[in-house]
């Protein structure tokens, strides 16, 4: 059955060709989730919507039909978004790599949209990397129903120490680490108490915070992602070392 939707807040998270004049294209939408949308003739020069259906800027679509690929009917540019460029153009496509690779189609996620669309503003206004970024990754494993705890030693329920070290156990969450011979011991990330109440207050003043953040958030990750690689930290890394 052909449903139509329309007035749809949006972002582009992938395009693809298809035929010679057509493109696939991934959005994230508020309503809906991520959905793939078959764009006629958007491949042709004189194609209005050639020019609309760029990553990172906030649309408004509309589209039709019932399977799994619907067709777009309009898109609009609601503006007032700098276009990305240099480090955060990479971090962008970071953020919708994540989305690609993770969320199910067709599941909407109003909050993950929202933290979506609050990092991309905040890189294109210069902010700082490290909050964004651990922003939408501890919404995006929350909205997937691996929502994360930061300040409660799961074995004993006693709050964490800022001055404490914790093995961060995947799936469970942080437990302090008494010896080389602890059962927490392993290939679990270990970090301050600190950095965990730091993450848990979107506090990402201290170095030392943003390092062992990062390290666990990559690890979390990776392990939900199941193995699947991310081109675009592929890509980042090489261009860091050169």
């Amino acid at each position: 059955m052909s449903k139509r939707v329309d007035g749809q807040a949006a972002y582009v998270l992938h395009l693809h060709p298809y035929s010679e004049t057509s493109l696939v294209v991934d959005v994230f939408t508020r309503e809906h989730g991520r959905v793939p949308l078959l764009a006629r003739g958007a491949r042709r020069p004189r194609s209005a919507m050639r020019g609309l259906l760029m990553s990172f800027q906030p649309l408004e679509l509309g589209w039709f039909g019932g399977g799994e690929v619907k067709t777009l009917a309009r898109a609009e540019w609601l503006g007032g978004m700098p276009l990305l460029g240099g480090r955060c153009l990479l971090l962008g496509y970071y953020l919708n790599e994540l989305l690609l690779k993770m969320l199910p189609r067709e599941d909407a996620h109003a909050a993950l949209f929202d933290a979506y669309a609050a990092a991309l503003y905040a890189l294109a206004a210069g902010g700082a990397d490290a909050p964004e970024l651990r922003r939408f990754e501890k919404t995006l494993l929350k909205e997937l129903g691996y929502g994360l705890t930061l300040d409660v030693d799961v074995d004993s329920g006693l709050p964490v120490a800022p001055e404490q070290e914790y093995a961060f156990l995947i799936e469970r969450g942080p437990v302090a680490r008494v010896g080389a011979g602890d059962p927490a011991s392993g290939e679990a990330p270990r970090l301050r108490g600190k950095t965990l109440l730091d993450m848990a207050a979107d506090d990402y003043a201290d170095p030392r915070t943003r390092l062992e953040s990062r390290q666990l958030m990559r690890t979390l990750i990776a392990h939900h992602l199941g193995g699947k690689p991310l081109q675009s930290r592929r890509v980042f890394i090489e261009l860091q070392e050169l």
